[in-house]
């Protein structure tokens, strides 16, 4: 049997609600997350990626439908919801915008602390966290602001990983990066779940960056879950892609071009090592 973290069970949730502006931003969404995946979320700004991975751990609560987590609704009255952010962390947008503590160190302290860790297991995490992010020790007592962009992702991620999540949410974790720090940083976020078995939710633009390190991936369209598959089948419907405002890799247009123009490629391919291996074994006359 599957091991399912994270069940979202039918999702609804709508903005200005009795306003006579209401707009409906999630629309019956169900989907699972099991142990040890990396998924891909993407969709065009306003198709509810964001308000979706909100509800995840609770901070928005959803107007019909559920989340267990493990087994448990995190919705019921009980539920202890400060523990879940701590086992389902998430990683905003722009989370620097977020970081307020004096030192690099307190700020990823604060996290495990406001969960009830004691001060040893507090700084023993923190430290860890700090270090797995690839962060150099002559950060700890810097102000976080004075870090790079890079940096201080790693920060907001670090901040994250100190609470031990086993479920890692990450809301366009690249966005505004420089090329070298944006695949510094993606790097980074593969290892965790190679290395460490995490599972990853990844809100991303970027169709590349999902081909590449999504073992499946979810498309929202104006608030419905429309695409819930591979990255290789749901980069298939091109067309049905573009209606949305999105767009397959740039590999696989490449790669139907030359298609087209009688060369003997595998157009489906999505991934740059998928494609250049399928150009290179054409050129040189080789059978796959």
């Amino acid at each position: 049997m599957e091991e399912y973290k994270l069940i979202a069970d039918h999702l609804t949730y709508s903005y200005g609600k009795g306003s006579g502006r209401e707009r409906k931003a999630l629309d019956d969404v169900s989907f699972v997350l099991r142990k040890g995946e990396f998924v891909g979320l993407i969709g065009h700004t306003g198709s509810g990626k964001s308000t979706l991975v909100q509800q995840l751990n609770a901070l928005l609560k959803p107007d019909s439908g559920t989340v267990f987590f493990e087994g448990a609704d995190i919705f019921e009255k009980d539920y202890d919801r400060k523990a879940l952010r701590g086992k389902v962390g998430l990683v905003f947008q722009y989370p620097e915008h977020q970081l307020f503590e004096e030192t690099v160190f307190a700020e990823v302290c604060y996290g495990p602390k406001n969960i009830g860790m004691d001060r040893k297991a507090t700084e023993l995490a923190a430290y860890a966290a700090i270090k797995r992010v690839g962060l150099e020790d002559e950060v700890f007592d810097q102000p976080p602001f004075d870090l790079s962009g890079g940096q201080k992702r790693r920060v907001a991620i670090a901040s994250v990983l100190a609470m031990k999540p086993e479920i890692l949410i990450l809301d366009e974790p690249a966005a505004g990066l420089d090329p070298a720090g944006r695949m510094d940083l993606l790097s980074m976020i593969r290892e965790l779940k190679e290395k460490e078995g995490i599972t990853i939710l990844m809100v991303s633009h970027s169709m590349e960056d999902v081909a590449e390190m999504a073992d499946r991936l979810m498309v929202m369209d104006r608030g419905k879950l429309v695409f819930d598959d591979s990255p290789a089948k749901v980069f298939s419907h091109v067309e049905e892609l573009e209606e949305m405002g999105l767009a397959a890799p740039e590999m696989t247009y490449i790669l139907r071009d030359l298609k087209a123009a009688g060369f003997d490629v595998d157009p489906s391919l999505i991934t740059l090592k998928d494609a250049r291996d399928t150009i290179l074994r054409c050129m040189t006359g080789e059978k796959a």
